[in-house]
């Protein structure tokens, strides 16, 4: 079957059926990458373990990145979700985002082929092509804000996160690449956090 566009619009579920049909193609996307490498999971494959048909599939999903990308959406919300359960009782700033990106850290590896693709997905991705890529950035601020205690961050902490997310995510890489083991992780998570929130002033007290 021909390969249908990147380009297209994705179509948003709307009823409750079609939220639930969503939620099955992505737990099994999500299923299937995390036994074998990315570029082996096949649309066909998704659609059928979901039970869906692939026309459907590329309805909500014009392509894998799409899909994925969505993926990684969902995991965020379910770790935020988390988070807000367990809360980081550090008492610095830094200290809460370190914390919370240890956590993401260690998540990421229980499932580290799944990660891996979600990572892929979204790192090649346009957010003009692909929406949800500008919500993944935006909720995963939203988790380290959340962690700060900053309800309305301003230009320069927004700033700083933006820089930390970007250095966060080629840890995470670089760990999932075996290039470095979790120890080694979670040092150069530490010093981004300590170099880069060192001016955040203490919004936990």
């Amino acid at each position: 079957m021909a390969r249908i566009a990147e380009q297209r619009d994705a179509a948003a579920p709307s009823s409750t059926e079609q939220h639930a049909r969503v939620g099955r193609i992505l737990e099994a996307a999500a299923a299937l990458a995390a036994e074998k490498e990315f570029d082996r999971v096949q649309m066909s494959e998704v659609a059928k373990a979901a039970g869906v048909a692939v026309a459907t599939l590329y309805r909500y999903f014009p392509s894998k990145t799409h899909l994925f990308v969505a993926v990684m959406l969902r995991q965020i919300d379910r770790m935020g979700e988390g988070f807000r359960r367990r809360p980081s009782t550090a008492e610095r700033p830094a200290d809460a985002v370190y914390e919370t990106l240890v956590r993401v850290v260690r998540g990421l590896l229980r499932r580290p082929l799944l990660s891996a693709a979600m990572i892929q997905a979204n790192s090649t991705a346009k957010p003009s092509v692909v929406p949800d890529t500008t919500q993944v950035e935006r909720n995963f601020r939203g988790l380290l804000y959340h962690a700060a205690g900053i309800e309305r961050p301003t230009e320069r902490e927004a700033m700083l996160t933006r820089v930390l997310i970007q250095a966060a995510f080629g840890i995470f890489q670089s760990c999932l690449n075996g290039r470095i083991g979790i120890p080694d992780a979670e040092q150069d998570l530490r010093v981004a956090c300590d170099l880069l929130l060192a001016e955040w002033p203490d919004t936990r007290g």
